[in-house]
């Protein structure tokens, strides 16, 4: 797959958080990421697999879109997005950067 059929989004996952929330930035070892608090713990990839389904909610695309690219064992993560639309960039900054709420 090229380079534009993939969108990689960094993100900082807040495993065992009390309410799930996709929103917020973290300047972590990737850049710039995308803060997702889910309400799994950190075992078994349980958390991991929780903040998958919540990007790819966020994003408005299928969870079966999104992939884990690097950092299963960390809180900091790359995921891929699949064939990503050409706004998805937008709402990506949106989310991680302030959405104007």
């Amino acid at each position: 797959m090229s380079a534009d059929e993939t969108l990689t989004v960094a993100v900082r996952v807040k495993p065992g958080a009390s309410r799930a929330r996709v929103g917020g930035r973290f300047d972590g070892p990737h850049g710039p990421a995308l803060v997702i608090a889910v309400n799994a713990p950190a075992v078994d990839g349980r958390a991991t697999e929780a903040a998958r389904r919540a990007l790819a909610g966020a994003l408005g695309v299928r969870p079966a879109a999104v992939s884990l690219r690097t950092g299963a064992a960390s809180r900091d993560k790359l995921f891929l997005v699949e064939r990503p639309d050409p706004g998805l960039p937008a709402v990506l900054r949106r989310l991680r950067d302030g959405s104007g709420e």
